[in-house]
């Protein structure tokens, strides 16, 4: 009802979404191509960005909306274990160091848009191709629906109810991500990483001079925990450590086969310009460290919700006034848009390149892939939309997580055929298959959780079930390889190549 609207909220809120509204038409004469009808215009920018857009644009897809929402929302519930993201994003950048200049140099030379590109380029296989195409557009799906989670999680605290607030949202979004490609997103990360700081600074630092400093925070966060029993607390039982381990580990490699986050190092100018993010992008880790405090701090501040979502909203909104509410409301939804953008084009890439040219019109020109691109876009983002609207939230948080396992089972035939032509397709493919079927029931079989148990006697291990499947995708790689190697020798100069 209008009388629950905090007006004071609502007007912040609507003035910065207009401001990244202009901005993300005004980004299609940013850096403006010579042949803008062209995929590597539209879907990577040109291929132009340097290190501080990357750095942007990059750190845009890896904290999302959902990611400000659910963090703290983790920690809130069950404590220490909610803390798994910051070893992940620690794991993640040595890693992307390593392989993403490689990956780089392959696309570059190639003229690769995709991953799927990449790993029909190295191995000649039209069936891998497809299988990474497909992997990467269908986990991408659940990813995007959850940033309007997000989005949805302010906006109701703000007290603007009903779909038409995320609908119309989401509405504009298509629209300049139409008109302008990965350089939209890429323009309003800028604004949206600056927001968030601002919001997370001010709030480690306000919130726990209001809740009587850092001490009472931890004291109340424990009695809560306390009173709670089971698994949550302060510290990681012995118990969780595997799983710990595992979820962080299996989390930080998948997040390097998404596609949204594979267009922003595919965009990049250099291979220098990703080493250089590599170093830099550490500093997305202390933030994210500081968003996940804020589920300490809800329960100092005595917040009961009825769903974990909504934890940060309304801390915002009890500790804040209504005015640094919306400042903080409209942060965590831009933060939507930008990844949600990058999500849209990386699947529309996906779709074009390795479904459309490779078996509906092989002729397709530069211009023919744009126009098909921008369509998909459009079609992804309607699809996610129709998610939230018509089925339950919980089925896109449970395909999320199939998500991760899934763009997991990339990670053999992407990062492997950068190092070695040892490999053969079938056998990568066979891995593949192999990590997809039995990942997918084993946490089917778990209610969708992300953790399977073995017992071995008296002795109990939890771990994370897409790493699991990604171990034995590559041990059916190897022993498929070996065999079709034997079965049927490639010339030696081949093999070496």
């Amino acid at each position: 009802m209008s009388d629950q609207i905090d007006w004071t909220a609502a007007s912040v809120f609507i003035g910065f979404f207009l401001l990244v509204t202009v901005m993300g038409f005004m980004a299609s004469r940013w850096k403006r191509a010579d042949a803008p009808a062209h995929l590597d215009e539209w879907g990577l920018g040109g291929r132009q960005f340097g290190t501080w857009i990357t750095w942007f644009l990059v750190g845009g897809d890896f904290y999302t909306a959902y990611t400000v929402i659910a963090v703290p929302a983790l920690v809130y519930a069950v404590g220490a274990y909610g803390f798994f993201a910051l070893p992940y994003t620690i794991i993640v950048y040595p890693i992307v160091f390593a392989i993403m200049p490689l990956l780089w140099k392959t696309a570059h030379a190639n003229g690769h848009v995709t991953a799927a590109d990449v790993v029909k380029g190295n191995f000649s296989s039209r069936g891998l191709e497809l299988a990474v195409a497909l992997t990467g557009i269908v986990a991408t799906m659940p990813y995007i629906a959850l940033q309007l989670i997000g989005m949805g999680a302010v906006i109701k605290a703000m007290g603007l109810t009903g779909e038409l607030p995320i609908v119309a949202a989401f509405i504009v979004l298509a629209l300049y991500t139409y008109s302008s490609g990965l350089r939209a997103p890429a323009l309003i990360a800028f604004v949206k990483d600056i927001m968030i700081y601002i919001v997370v600074l001010v709030a480690v630092v306000i919130v726990p001079a209001k809740l009587g400093g850092y001490a009472a925070v931890f004291a109340a966060a424990g009695d809560a925990f306390a009173a709670k029993g089971g698994a949550t607390g302060l510290i990681l039982k012995p118990a969780q450590m595997l799983p710990y381990a595992t979820l962080a580990l299996g989390s930080a490699l998948a997040a390097l086969m998404y596609p949204h986050t594979l267009t922003g190092i595919f965009a990049s100018k250099s291979a220098n310009t990703i080493r250089k993010n590599a170093v830099l992008l550490p500093a997305y880790t202390l933030l994210l460290g500081l968003i996940a405090l804020l589920g300490y701090m809800a329960h100092a501040a005595h917040i009961k919700v009825a769903t974990p979502n909504d934890v940060v909203p309304e801390l915002f909104k009890a500790l804040f006034p209504s005015w640094f509410a919306g400042f903080a409301f409209s942060a965590i939804a831009i933060g939507a848009l930008v990844p949600a953008a990058v999500m849209s084009i990386g699947a529309a890439n996906l779709f074009t390149r390795n479904v459309w040219k490779a078996y509906v019109n092989p002729t397709i020109d530069h211009a023919g892939e744009a126009s098909v691109a921008k369509i998909t876009s459009l079609v992804v983002k309607v699809g996610a939309l129709a998610f939230i609207l018509f089925l339950p939230t919980q089925y896109a948080l449970d395909l999320q997580l199939l998500g991760g396992l899934w763009i997991l089972q990339t990670f053999p035939s992407l990062v492997f055929g950068l190092f070695t032509r040892w490999f053969r397709a079938g056998g990568l493919l066979l891995g593949w298959a192999a990590g997809m079927i039995w990942g997918s029931w084993t946490a089917w079989s778990n209610g969708l959780k992300p953790l399977a148990t073995l017992t071995f006697g008296d002795t109990t291990y939890t771990f994370y079930v897409g790493l699991s499947a990604v171990i034995l995708n590559v041990f059916v790689a190897v022993i498929a390889t070996a065999i079709l190697s034997a079965v049927s020798p490639r010339p030696l100069a081949s093999a070496r190549s």
